[in-house]
């Protein structure tokens, strides 16, 4: 055999043995940024809710929520939807889709259920509430086949309402790309190829703890929104400051803290202090250096669910883009998969 001939027959087999080998994974293509804007309008972010209450019956008859005089959900989710909508100026509104009562005790992580019996005993201080508290949020899923009705584009979300020691987070986070949204993403549900939240509402509890889980799931959405912006370019650093955290630099607070707290749900603290809370209602992104004293009287005087009405009404639904952030931050925190993760 002559010397091309063995050439040519090598090169015909490392072709052949190219066939078979594996090939390295293409790049995954780099993530479009809009660019600033200066008008890009600010677009209502509408949400459609799966809502789910579990009610069980209880020995008398009663359902759990008629036996203890607790709240009816259905008037909390009203009163709640209203004021999501009044305090986005209209950037945001959920639509109750789909409803489920559920007359029983969802079943905990480790297979655990309540009874009414062993419930009630816990309510009276005869018991100790089961440990592990964690309700089984995949078996609520899977129930409720939520992955495929979110992948459909049915329902964009979903809304439990329970009990005390249910086991449910205030909200979390599934689908693919599902980040700490107030507690860890939930397990096995990267298969969805959209971001949902579930909220996790009581009905023991009034309207301004609906709000104030909803804060923590509008902070862990925007904490991840401006991760990439450092300094004074990130927004949202700028808009959680108050007086404790940054003297002579308040802004609006956060969730737990108006801008004089000085502790955890501090909401009632007659200290005046300086803040630009009114240059970010009227004036966001233009700020003019509206700096003005405030107390506890701006926000209620204590009221949780006035204080957190007015701490939504701040948060940016205007138009415009910059640094890759639209004005309008409730389209981030109604709809996760606008976030660039």
């Amino acid at each position: 055999m002559s010397k091309s001939s063995g050439n040519f027959f090598s090169s015909l087999l490392n072709f052949i043995l190219s066939l078979f080998k594996a090939k390295p994974a293409p790049e995954p293509p780099a993530p479009t940024v809009s660019p600033d804007s200066v008008d890009e309008p600010a677009v209502p972010t509408v949400s459609k809710v799966a809502l789910i209450v579990y009610d069980p019956i209880m020995e008398d008859g009663q359902t759990l929520s008629q036996k203890m005089n607790w709240y009816r959900a259905e008037e909390l989710v009203t009163a709640f939807v209203g004021d999501i909508q009044q305090t986005s100026h209209g950037m945001a509104r959920y639509d109750i889709v789909q409803r489920f009562q559920v007359d029983e005790f969802p079943v905990k992580a480790d297979g655990f259920r309540y009874t009414p019996q062993t419930y009630l005993d816990v309510l009276r201080g005869a018991a100790q509430p089961h440990q592990p508290q964690d309700v089984d949020y995949a078996a609520i899923l899977s129930r409720f086949d939520i992955l495929n009705k979110i992948t459909r584009g049915e329902i964009d979300e979903v809304w439990v309402f329970a009990f005390p020691y249910a086991g449910f987070y205030e909200s979390t986070m599934g689908g693919a790309g599902a980040f700490w949204c107030n507690a860890p993403p939930l397990k096995n549900t990267s298969q969805c190829p959209r971001r949902f939240v579930v909220m996790g509402f009581s009905y023991e509890r009034f309207v301004g703890e609906m709000l104030e889980s909803f804060g923590h799931r509008t902070e862990s959405i925007l904490a991840k929104t401006f991760e990439k912006i450092t300094g004074e370019a990130n927004l949202w650093t700028r808009f959680i400051r108050y007086e404790k955290s940054a003297p002579g630099k308040a802004a609006c607070g956060n969730i737990h803290f108006a801008p004089n707290s000085e502790r955890d749900y501090d909401w009632n603290n007659p200290r005046p202090v300086s803040s630009e809370c009114y240059d970010w209602l009227n004036n966001f992104p233009n700020f003019k250096g509206d700096v003005r004293v405030v107390t506890a009287a701006e926000w209620g005087s204590g009221d949780i669910r006035l204080h957190h009405q007015w701490w939504l009404r701040r948060i940016p639904h205007v138009a415009g883009r910059k640094n890759g952030v639209h004005h309008n931050w409730w389209q981030y925190f109604i709809d996760p998969n606008k976030v660039d993760v």
